[in-house]
């Protein structure tokens, strides 16, 4: 059974910076045809894609991360990373992690992820 489990999230004031975590167990973190990225879903709002890191280690962001979040993984933690600076008000979110069983990402279709961790809140204040 694969789990996924985030953490990291917290409150910040505009302008600041977390780091969320993500450990993977249950299975061995990359397969050679896996996907991992970060969602996020706002109140009221659809899940979108936030980041994603490829099988071959490529990664992806969504348009409005604009340079403010990186993506990174350690395989022999079995860990993702996501590193946010620059933090605004509307990044305040709950963010998710997820698993995709094909070698490249999809940002756009969260549904296609065939594992999600349970989230953790990130909440930025101005």
């Amino acid at each position: 059974q694969v789990q996924l489990v985030e953490s990291g999230g917290g409150s910040v004031q505009a302008g600041g910076s977390l780091r969320l975590s993500c450990a993977v167990s249950g299975a061995t973190y990359r397969y050679s045809k896996s996907c991992m990225a970060w969602f996020r879903q706002a109140p009221g709002k659809e899940r979108e894609g936030v980041a994603a890191i490829d099988s071959d280690g490529s990664t992806r962001y969504g348009d409005f991360v604009k340079g403010r979040f990186t993506i990174s993984e350690d395989n022999a933690k079995n860990t993702l990373y996501l590193q946010m600076v620059s933090l605004k008000p509307e990044d305040s979110a709950m963010y998710y992690c997820a698993r995709y069983l094909w070698h490249t990402c999809n940002l756009g279709t969260a549904s296609l992820y065939n594992y999600w961790g349970q989230g953790t809140r990130v909440t930025v204040s101005s």
